[in-house]
């Protein structure tokens, strides 16, 4: 077995959440969660079937968020794995329906920073071990941090 690390592909202004699945209907729920969630949401997903063809799925409603999803994808190369960039819409919107969602086994990221996933690769295939979220922290937060966290959570509507 083999680790490898895939540092995935996050436009500027976007957001991703990568998971894993285990069926080919995946795509098609998880478009119409996006869409029954947000009308205003821009999104593309891929989703990597595991078994006969093994297609990379595609769908989404922005043609190059779908090509960005698709590339992560490929990168990962992970069965069962799906791969979900939006924008104009935070995951938090998202996640519980996508967790509601039958095919959906687990979630293993949700987040605007970089990322990368964590693969091991063997001789039949390769799976997601875990995911490096961001940066390890530097401290804990101060009375000014807590002042600025809050602020920030009323600037973008999360609070009152």
């Amino acid at each position: 077995m083999e680790l490898k690390s895939v540092a995935v592909e996050i436009p500027q202004g976007c957001n991703i959440i990568i998971g894993h699945s285990h069926f080919i209907k995946t795509v098609e729920d998880l478009y119409e969660i996006m869409v029954g969630t947000s009308s205003h949401v821009k999104f593309g997903i891929a989703f990597c079937e595991a078994s006969g063809p093994c297609l990379i799925r595609v769908t989404g409603n922005d043609g190059a968020l779908q090509e960005v999803a698709t590339n992560n994808a490929q990168e990962i190369a992970a069965g069962h794995t799906f791969v979900v960039l939006l924008r104009e819409a935070f995951p938090i919107n998202f996640l519980n329906a996508i967790k509601q969602c039958p095919e959906v086994c687990n979630i293993h990221c949700a987040t605007a920073n970089p990322v990368q996933v964590i693969v091991a690769e063997t001789e039949q295939g390769r799976g997601i071990v875990g995911v490096v979220d961001g940066f390890s922290p530097k401290g804990v937060e101060g009375l000014d941090d807590v002042r600025k966290r809050q602020d920030f959570l009323r600037q973008i509507g999360y609070k009152l």
